[in-house]
């Protein structure tokens, strides 16, 4: 029995730090030169993989569960899935592993060009139910037949009573499919930042919590990057304020802040303990580079936990 299984994508990830400037939250540089960046570097990455090491290190008895191909990247991963403990119950295919080119800007902010590869393959019959014997599912983002076959186990998980959180991506939320909303309707926990929200409800306020949980979702985060999150229990909007930290690299805050958060309902069934465990978990990672190198340990948190105050604020919905 697994304490969460992961469902999303599996990449190897290349980051250039560059020097370009940012002009109206664009990147600015001409067509056809040549830049020089002032660091490279691969890492493994993907919302699958990066949670499933963040509830690793946390202390959750993990497996993830996606495709890759038979390339040197799906040799990278499986290696950091095995030393990181985390079993791996899905399959290998012919199509590539997915990878994706990660910019970072001089004032450290990151766009990010992903090629998706095997993690949109994953139909049905790559799927053995019987391995699915978890209290969690986490879903992150997927596309093509991955989302059919998420909303598929959605379906499948709510009947046995496996708890659902879900993290979708922009590319999601700014034209949900029928899946998507599938996916809400078996959701216990949803986690989306401002703009995934608004692009979901067309509401702003307060408005967007009451139409993320007419969705389906019993427990609504709502994160706002440096401005910290909000989460609403359908009665209850609990506000947490980030701290001010050394930003050395975005790439996996959100996904580090999402598995703290379901750590959290788990071990503390609290939003706000949830919300200060999540926070703490994207705060250590923005702090070095990668999506991982700065994951917290379940001690580490704990004994973050108790020696860090946080702005909090907790107000009604209606």
């Amino acid at each position: 029995m697994y304490d969460v299984v992961t469902f999303g994508s599996a990449v190897v990830d290349t980051f250039l730090e560059t020097e370009l400037a940012e002009k109206h939250h664009e990147f600015e540089f001409p067509v056809g030169c040549k830049i020089v960046v002032r660091k490279a570097w691969h890492a493994t990455g993907g919302g699958g993989t990066n949670t499933a090491v963040a509830f690793s290190r946390l202390g959750m008895k993990t497996a993830f569960l996606g495709k890759l191909g038979r390339d040197t990247n799906a040799k990278l991963i499986l290696e950091e899935l095995k030393a990181n403990r985390i079993g791996f119950i899905g399959k290998q295919g012919d199509e590539p592993t997915g990878m994706s080119v990660i910019i970072d800007s001089k004032r450290h902010n990151r766009t990010i060009f992903t090629y998706k590869g095997a993690n949109e393959s994953v139909a049905k019959g790559d799927v053995n139910l019987r391995k699915l014997k978890t209290k969690w599912l986490y879903f992150s983002a997927a596309v093509g037949k991955a989302l059919k076959t998420q909303a598929w186990i959605a379906r499948w998980a709510k009947a046995r009573g496996i708890r659902l959180a879900y993290n979708p991506s922009s590319y999601i939320t700014q034209n949900p499919s029928k899946e998507v909303f599938e996916i809400l309707r078996n959701t216990e926990v949803l986690i989306l930042n401002d703009e995934e929200a608004s692009q979901l409800t067309k509401r702003t306020g307060k408005d967007v919590f009451r139409v993320l949980h007419s969705l389906g979702p019993k427990v609504v985060c709502v994160t706002s990057g440096p401005k910290g999150n909000a989460v609403c229990d359908g009665q209850m909007v609990c506000l947490t304020s980030s701290r001010k930290v050394k930003l050395v690299e975005r790439t996996g805050a959100g996904d580090a802040f999402a598995a703290g958060f379901v750590v959290g309902m788990e071990r503390f069934n609290d939003v706000l303990e949830a919300s200060k465990l999540g926070t703490l978990n994207a705060e250590s990672v923005i702090q070095k580079p990668g999506a991982k190198n700065g994951l917290l340990s379940w001690r580490e948190a704990k004994g973050l936990m108790k020696r860090t105050r946080f702005k909090t604020k907790v107000e009604r919905l209606c």
